[in-house]
């Protein structure tokens, strides 16, 4: 089955976790500091590959079989991201939701690399 990193409402807790149709955790872990991360429209997060500046991204990585990945957790994407294949920061890869290119191209895009991940983000004060 495939590995996938989550970094936003599919992880435990968050309101998409459902979607995984029990899929078990593997790993609480970060990206490889190659990556940038945005808030799009304060609603859900997405991770963009970058060559330089990029900073590591907190998240949970599952073991999802494919057909849950294909039927269930895929259809609830936004159309801002696409699957695609992340550096972990252990140097070993798996799949992600990365923000679709040109993310310039978003309204309401706003870096929020500095928070970490998307509980710091949503934990903010105010």
């Amino acid at each position: 089955m495939p590995l996938m990193f989550l970094n936003g409402g599919a992880m435990r807790g968050g309101p998409l976790h459902r979607l995984l149709d029990g899929a078990p955790l593997v790993a609480e872990t970060t990206t490889a500091p190659r990556y940038r991360f945005f808030a799009v429209g304060d609603r859900f997060p997405g991770l963009l590959p970058v060559a330089h500046g990029g900073a590591r991204v907190a998240g949970e990585v599952y073991d999802v079989a494919m057909d849950v990945l294909r039927d269930r957790l895929l259809p609830a994407e936004p159309p801002e991201l696409e699957l695609g294949v992340i550096e972990l920061v252990d140097g070993s890869s798996s799949l992600a939701m990365v923000l679709r290119r040109p993310p310039t191209s978003f309204p309401e895009l706003v870096d929020i690399t500095e928070y970490g991940s998307w509980p710091a983000y949503r934990g903010r004060s105010s």
